[in-house]
């Protein structure tokens, strides 16, 4: 496993729309492990390929409960809504306030390409949809009500 760069704000990649994965080989594998050891490293709760420079619709999320692998991902079901501060490890010390599905289904394959079907709520919820957003080349900034100030930044984590 190796740690990769993360891609930041400004690199055109991150607009980018992600093509599906066809072959599910080791080249797979190395990848979804790859990123699970940088998302852990950088203390994120996500990371989807776009943001190591892979055009692949490849998610890995923990929200503590584990690593939670998404290959060709789909939200199929979602409902209520949840507000609260969303960032992102692409963007580093910008924060903002979106508005999310408090319930997620997602359908995605495991990294053998095996359908499964696997569901969220509240924070994890929230890390499905800010990492599919990324496969479709939207940015949360793109999805925010509005950034938070230098200085609620700087009393968020004051907590």
């Amino acid at each position: 496993m190796a740690i990769r760069n993360i891609v930041k704000d400004g690199d055109p990649i991150l607009l980018k729309k992600c093509r599906p994965v066809e072959k599910f080989d080791a080249k797979l594998g190395v990848l979804l492990d790859d990123m699970a050891e940088t998302m852990h490293q950088a203390n994120g709760v996500g990371l989807a390929a776009p943001q190591v420079g892979m055009l692949r619709r490849v998610v890995v999320i923990d929200v503590g409960e584990g690593v939670i692998e998404l290959v060709n991902p789909q939200i199929i079901v979602y409902s209520g809504e949840q507000e609260g501060i969303e960032g992102c490890l692409s963007f580093p010390g910008e924060w903002g306030i979106t508005k999310r599905p408090e319930y997620v289904k997602v359908r995605a394959q495991d990294r053998n390409g095996d359908e499964f079907e696997i569901e969220g709520r509240d924070l994890l919820a929230k890390a499905f949809c800010h990492e599919i957003d990324h496969l479709n080349g939207v940015v949360f900034k793109q999805v925010a009500k509005r950034l938070l100030t230098p200085a609620e930044i700087e009393e968020m984590n004051k907590e």
